[in-house]
């Protein structure tokens, strides 16, 4: 699909994932490298938002530095899937949710300000609805990037090293919720920011800087919707990995073209037993399924069981909540 569509627009989806520009007027940037003017690539941009095929420009933030996240599944009947998932999407923190292949069979990434909240939202969705919630932390990441070319060969997505967490400070948390909740698509977007926070615009702009170098905000760009241009068959691929490794592992996964991230999480014992995951992106089920033996031929992963969770149904995709709605409005 993504052959198929404009090559302005495939331009501005491929070409702009990262490095977004860092400046009062950052669309002008955009614009001279695919040639149009500033009014122009900005309403392709909310063209290609309204058609849902990006999220929006903004950016990402590491995961458990400015608040609290976890991957969690349930085993829903599938007479009660659309209700489950329904009472889970109506958690504001949860930011993702997908139906997978698997008995445990739905997934979703909930994040909070805090671990209080965090644990609070998990037990009200297992309290409304019966069904046991696995709170799968993060523990190590190897790839936490999801940004990936959409045309030409694999590549080993790009990897940042660990964060420098004595850069944030508390007064980063809104903007960081705005950052993730995406800029408004105006010629001066951190201008807009900054009159939403009563900051001034030199100094969001710092601070996105600043909390970009520090790994803290993992990229800045156009966030894309790949099941829309033609990635839609995914895979969250779960496998079995003794602690002693576990680094060994986790390293080579990340490093091999086509797998789009990578981490450990925490383990049920006796419930749910991999402690590893790793994402493939495809446009197909075989392709997908060629990266995942490819990868299961590395030496690192040897011998190692491993499962393949296939997307069924997406039924929320959004960013990240590093704010209440009342603190929000404070």
């Amino acid at each position: 699909m993504i052959s198929r569509i404009d090559p302005i627009d495939r331009s501005l989806l491929d070409d702009f994932q990262r490095d977004f520009p860092l400046v009062a007027r950052p669309f002008v940037e955009l614009a001279r490298q695919v040639g149009l003017s500033e009014d122009e690539v900005l309403e392709r941009l909310r063209a290609l938002q309204a058609a849902g095929r990006i999220a929006r420009v903004g950016g990402t933030v590491r995961p458990n530095t400015a608040g609290a996240s976890t991957l969690a599944a349930m085993a829903v009947p599938e007479e009660r899937m659309v209700e489950v998932a329904a009472r889970v999407g109506r958690e504001l923190g949860v930011n993702h949710s997908y139906q997978r292949e698997n008995d445990w069979n739905l997934w979703f990434v909930a994040t909070a300000p805090d671990v209080a909240r965090l644990e609070t939202c998990l037990n009200g969705i297992q309290s409304d609805t019966g069904l046991e919630v696995l709170d799968l932390r993060l523990r190590r990441p190897f790839n936490i990037d999801l940004g990936f070319r959409l045309t030409g060969d694999r590549r080993t997505t790009p990897r940042r090293g660990e964060p420098d967490l004595t850069v944030l400070r508390e007064s980063d948390r809104p903007l960081l919720h705005a950052m993730s909740q995406g800029l408004a698509l105006v010629s001066r977007p951190f201008a807009a920011l900054a009159d939403q926070l009563g900051w001034q615009e030199d100094d969001v702009i710092a601070r996105v800087q600043a909390l970009l170098a520090a790994g803290i905000l993992t990229r800045i760009g156009v966030i894309v919707r790949h099941r829309s241009v033609g990635w839609s068959s995914n895979a969250m691929v779960v496998w079995k990995v003794p602690q002693d490794r576990m680094i060994a592992a986790g390293e080579a996964l990340a490093n091999h073209p086509g797998v789009t991230l990578c981490y450990e999480r925490a383990t049920v014992p006796g419930v749910w037993d991999y402690s590893l995951y790793s994402m493939i992106h495809a446009r197909s089920r075989s392709e997908a399924l060629e990266i995942l033996a490819s990868a299961s031929e590395m030496p690192e992963l040897a011998g190692i069981t491993r499962e393949p969770l296939f997307s069924v149904r997406c039924f929320k995709q959004t960013g990240a909540m590093l704010q209440s709605r009342q603190e929000r409005a404070a």
